[in-house]
């Protein structure tokens, strides 16, 4: 449980950082709480439920994009998760797909770390 909230936590405050640093060109967040604690519950309910079915079906034109085309699913996730979350905003296609690889990569470092303890 306490991995899970640190997760949660690390997400949340990666997906304000990608809106604050940027100032706001490739995501707009209102604010932490509770923008960006909420958009990181329902990203991470999205990337467990929903993401898995959207790979499985694109997996042909995954295959055919060498991979490439898993950039704009998690893209997509992200715009999935602006239309649910009041106060999270995507500004454009291409710094969506920076967003997400940002928060995914923050992600993956932020978790290995904690799966070393």
């Amino acid at each position: 449980m306490m991995k899970f909230l640190l997760r949660m936590l690390v997400s949340a405050v990666t997906i304000f950082g990608v809106a604050y640093l940027s100032g706001g060109s490739l995501l707009q967040v209102d604010s932490f709480w509770p923008s960006a604690v909420i958009a990181a519950l329902v990203l991470a309910v999205v990337n467990a439920i929903v993401k898995p079915v959207v790979k499985l079906l694109a997996l042909p034109v995954t295959c055919l994009t060498l991979g490439l085309f898993s950039l704009v699913i998690s893209a997509g996730m992200l715009y999935l998760v602006a239309a649910i979350v009041d106060g999270v905003h995507t500004t454009g296609f291409v710094q969506t797909v920076v967003a997400a690889v940002i928060i995914a990569v923050v992600g993956s470092v932020a978790t290995s770390l904690f799966d070393k303890e």
